[in-house]
This record gives C-alpha cells, sequence and structure tokens, in this order.
C-alpha cells in the first residue's frame, strides 16, 4: 500500500469537488441562502419581557402590552391576567410580534429553530438532494476511467471523493452559523456560543445519511435513485427514531416481546437523526424554550436517551455504509 499515492489521491479528490461545486454554481447558490438568513437575523430586534420565562400551560391567561393598554393595564393585572411587555419584531420592525420570554430565551429561540429545524432538517435533505449528482457523474465510465488508471486504489478515489462532499458542507455549515450568530448578535446583542455546537451536529448528520447516498451512487450510478433513495431512507430513520422514543417514554401495552427486540435493534442499527436533533437542543437548553421534542422528553425522563452512543453507532453506520460502498466500487466494471 502506497500511502503517499493515496493521500494525494484523496487529496485531489476533495480539489476537484470544491472545484466541481462552484463550476456547478452549487457553492454560489448555498452562499446565497446563508446571505439571506443573515439579512433576516440582521433585521430582527428583541425586546424582552421583565418577568421569568413559563411554559404557557403554567400561566391562566396572557395579554399583549398594546391590548392590555386598551382595557387598563392595572385593571388586567388585578384580573389575574400577565400583561406581556416584550416584543420581537422583523424585517427592521415590518412585523412585530408579543414575546414573552427575556431577551435572552427568544434569541436562543430562534437559533433552535435556524439549526436545529431549518437548517439541520431542511438544510440536510436539501443538500442531500443537492449533491446526489456529484458521485454519479463522477462515477460515468468517460470520467473515471483515466483514475482508475492511476496506481491508486479504488477505495481512496471514492473515499476523496466522499471527503470532498463532506468538507463542501461542512465549510457552507460554518459560514452559515457564522453569519446568523454575527447577524443575530449585533441586532439583538446577545451572543450564545452554544449556537456553535450546530456546526458539528449539521455535518454529522449530513455524513452519515450521505454514506448511504454513496451507496446507492456506486450500486446505482444513478442520480436520481442516490437523491430519492437517500430521502426515503432518511425518512425511515427519522420514523424509526421517532417511534423507539415515543416507546420508551410512554411504554405501549400489547407490544410483543419479539416486536420490541426488533424495534431495539433498528433503532441502534440505523442512523438518528432526531437523537442528534436532541443533543443540539440539550446544549442550548430548548427544554425551556418549548421547541423540543416531547418524545425525546419523555424518553430522557425515563432514561432511555443516550446520546454518546446515538452518536457512535451513527459513526459506525456511516463508517460501515462507505466501506460497503467502496468494496462495491472496487468490483465495478469499467
Amino acid at each position: 500500500m502506497n500511502i503517499p499515492t493515496i493521500l494525494l489521491t484523496v487529496r485531489w479528490m476533495v480539489r476537484d469537488t470544491f472545484r466541481q461545486s462552484v463550476s456547478t454554481k452549487l457553492f454560489w447558490v448555498t452562499l446565497g441562502i446563508t446571505l439571506l438568513c443573515a439579512a433576516f437575523c440582521a433585521s430582527v430586534r428583541v425586546t424582552g419581557d421583565p418577568a421569568p420565562a413559563q411554559h404557557d400551560w403554567e400561566i391562566p391567561s396572557m395579554l399583549p402590552k398594546n391590548e392590555a393598554e386598551k382595557i387598563g393595564i392595572e385593571k388586567v393585572r388585578e384580573e389575574g391576567v400577565r400583561v406581556v411587555t416584550g416584543e420581537i419584531s422583523f424585517g427592521f420592525g415590518a412585523m412585530t410580534m408579543p414575546s414573552a420570554r427575556p431577551r435572552e430565551d427568544t434569541v436562543r429561540f430562534l437559533q433552535v429553530w435556524l439549526a436545529g429545524w431549518i437548517a439541520d432538517t431542511a438544510g440536510v435533505l436539501l443538500a442531500l438532494l443537492w449533491t446526489a449528482g456529484f458521485l454519479p457523474t463522477f462515477l460515468e465510465p468517460q470520467s473515471v476511467t483515466v483514475l482508475l488508471a492511476k496506481p491508486s486504489p479504488r477505495w481512496s478515489i471514492l473515499l476523496g471523493k466522499y471527503l470532498g462532499v463532506v468538507g463542501f458542507v461542512t465549510l457552507q455549515a460554518t459560514l452559515f452559523v457564522a453569519a446568523t450568530w454575527v447577524a443575530l448578535g449585533f441586532a439583538t446583542g446577545v451572543w450564545t456560543s452554544a449556537y456553535w455546537l450546530a456546526v458539528p451536529l449539521l455535518v454529522g448528520n449530513f455524513a452519515v445519511f450521505y454514506s448511504v447516498s454513496a451507496f446507492l451512487a456506486v450500486w446505482t450510478r444513478s442520480t436520481v435513485a442516490s437523491a430519492f433513495g437517500t430521502l426515503i431512507f432518511w425518512l425511515l430513520c427519522w420514523t424509526m427514531n421517532y417511534t423507539h422514543l415515543r416507546m420508551s417514554g410512554v411504554p405501549v401495552e400489547g407490544i410483543s416481546a419479539s416486536s420490541s427486540f426488533l424495534l431495539d435493534l433498528g433503532y441502534w442499527i440505523m442512523p438518528k437523526p432526531l437523537d442528534l436533533s436532541g443533543i443540539f437542543f440539550d446544549a442550548m437548553q430548548a427544554e425551556a424554550l418549548s421547541t423540543k421534542p416531547a418524545e425525546l422528553i419523555e424518553a430522557q425522563k425515563a432514561g432511555n436517551f443516550h446520546p454518546e452512543w446515538a452518536v457512535v453507532s451513527c459513526g459506525a453506520f456511516a463508517v460501515g455504509t462507505l466501506a460497503l460502498a467502496s468494496y462495491e466500487f472496487g468490483t465495478l466494471d469499467y
């Protein structure tokens, strides 16, 4: 095994992937979306509510300040109604909404939605769709034959392409988090360092499912099969993860031992997108913001949520799937 040749191959594959992202305009499209999100964050203005943040179901009733003023604030308070004095505005005041949280909690709520829902769900799925054509195009005989003539193992070529795509997504995720963090920080004066944990969350989630995309690309050499097959697999994993959390938090009577065993087996073998999001929610203390999935909260209360093992099992799945893709690539005839 020639280590320098392998490293050089991986390096050139990574470089070729970034060149491909620029030539296909994907780099500029994703950068444009990041700038739009940063502009949205820069337009946010937040006025905190001095009252302690509480869950809505713990409050008998609330009324925004402008509505309470029409009736009389003191009269409203005498009736036991909480007057919400906080506000959050978007578009430099174009749209204003009442906020019953302190300023810091309101900003963290926005960050959880930006990273935990928009970027980690919509962003990862779009990234899987947009990058699905990288490998099938690369694996076409007229493109890969020249590389196969070089004295490099086939697996190093595939690994280099995989790392190139993951590296591209890492760069875009870092730019997204940095831009939105800076924009929100200057706009609101709140700088939450835990928000940066969104970068490894996004990259790790993408890397796991892109290993499936790589396997489908090698197996079918079809962009359509690679894209939609990965999305269907993501949906299956999300459903499995949700069902396991639901059963772990609130067990359902009548489930047989064999069904429970198969559910546990499927949960530990397959990737866990909800568990990875749960790690970020915990870091952002999202339980106090009412944005954390109820099933995840119940599973944690029951002691059935193990984030460390979830990360390890997801990583093992990605390595195993990429190894299968490398084996399949090594047996293809060109």
